[in-house]
């Protein structure tokens, strides 16, 4: 763990997410998203469990974390959270999301990554109806809408799946993130915004362009 913190609520974040980086100089990637301003940046960590496909873990989380000074917001797609997510944290993992279908105990597991010191979150997909998280999500430092099924980068957004921010808001107040992850690009993103989004998660519309700098201020822009 870090000294890092998950920003307070109240101001637009964007979290280019490494799923779409080039893995083979993430070290690199992160550097210049970093340059862009950006306060932190979204790990996919997914097992070939709860999803199909397999990325990163907590060895490379933490090598990352001796190159970046950004907030690591940690979205484990993973089955048991409970049983790994010490690792992260130990790791180097400043915020950890786990989603809501895959917690036998969520409400036991957000208290944990607290006493560990780490800013927690909760995450649904877009089948998950809100009221799965409605008592949970007051719990949490972030609560993270899904906008595509998670596992795969590069999906259409869902628009649907998006007007579930407008819910959640109502449920958490204004004190707690609203994540939003899948398809966000400048013509997403003030839909997502719109509807009480606050966290961005970047990762195609960022890394697929070769000037990554105007790649986030178009996000930003957008988010006005």
């Amino acid at each position: 763990m870090s000294d890092l913190r998950l920003p307070k609520a109240g101001t637009i974040e964007i979290a280019p997410s490494i799923l779409d980086a080039d893995f083979a100089k993430l070290a690199d990637e992160i550097a210049q998203v970093e340059s862009a301003g950006v306060n932190m940046v979204h790990l996919d960590v997914m097992d070939g469990h709860f999803v199909p496909n397999i990325t990163i873990g907590p060895p490379v989380i933490a090598k990352l974390r001796k190159c970046s000074g950004l907030v690591f917001d940690s979205h484990l797609m993973i089955s048991e959270p409970a049983k790994y997510a010490e690792r992260f944290v130990e790791a180097g993992a400043d915020h950890i999301t786990f989603h809501i279908e895959a917690a036998e105990r969520s409400d036991k597991l957000i208290d944990r990554l607290h006493e560990l010191g780490v800013t927690a979150g909760i995450c649904l997909n877009p089948e998950t109806e809100v009221e799965a998280i409605e008592k949970i999500a007051p719990l949490c430092d972030m609560v993270l809408v899904m906008t595509v099924r998670p596992g795969f980068g590069g999906q259409k957004f869902m628009p649907e799946a998006a007007k579930k921010v407008a819910r959640i808001r109502e449920i958490v107040g204004p004190d707690i993130r609203i994540e939003v992850d899948g398809g966000i690009d400048p013509q997403t993103t003030p839909i997502v915004v719109s509807y009480g989004a606050d966290t961005l998660v970047v990762g195609k519309a960022i890394f697929s362009k070769s000037d990554r700098i105007a790649a986030i201020k178009a996000i930003r822009q957008a988010a006005r």
